[in-house]
């Protein structure tokens, strides 16, 4: 292996084995350009035209022929639960309408850690539950392909560093409000 580079040439869905694995944060899974480090060792680059959304258990093929299986990495957490569906729909838009990233879990919603949006969710009436776990919000309306799983943009340029940006990064889309 030496030092190496392998180049990631495509992403699929993870066969039952893969060589290695890579374990990343919500942030470090959506990007255009990136050198990961795999949890074998190894460096590998994603050099895409576009920014993926790499999901867990998701598989990278490298140039070498290696499968390395992308694995999210746990992060602080807020499972929010309403005592009723109504006041769990008002608490998603509020979030909605905060350009909060937030993953629908169907009777309960999960958002990034935050005290500020938990004191507000208390106030809307809802609950608020600290945990740790992967983190797998909604692409948005906005995202091409709403849905699809690699067409997520966001301005990479300020976050290609390696570090990982708790807040959300600039989206370039319009926004109509009526």
């Amino acid at each position: 292996m030496g030092g190496q580079m392998n180049r990631i040439t495509s992403i699929f869905t993870a066969p039952a084995v893969c060589d290695d694995s890579v374990r990343l944060d919500h942030d470090l899974r959506n990007r255009r350009r990136m050198v990961f480090k795999t949890q074998g060792g190894r460096s590998i680059l994603l050099d895409m035209p576009r920014a993926v959304h790499l999901r867990d258990g998701e598989a990278l093929l490298l140039d070498d022929g290696s499968v390395v299986r992308v694995d999210a990495a746990p992060e602080p957490l807020i499972d929010i639960t309403a005592p009723s569906l109504p006041a769990l729909i008002r608490i998603a838009w509020h979030l909605g309408n905060r350009h909060l990233p937030t993953q629908l879990l169907g009777s309960s919603l999960r958002i990034r850690h935050d005290h500020v949006i938990a004191d507000m969710v208390t106030g809307l009436g809802g609950t608020c539950e600290p945990i740790m776990a992967a983190f797998d919000p909604e692409g948005g309306a906005y995202a091409e392909g709403n849905g699809g799983h690699h067409d997520h943009h966001h301005d990479d340029d300020a976050t290609d560093s390696g570090t990982a940006d708790p807040h959300p990064h600039p989206h370039h889309h319009e926004h109509h409000h009526g």
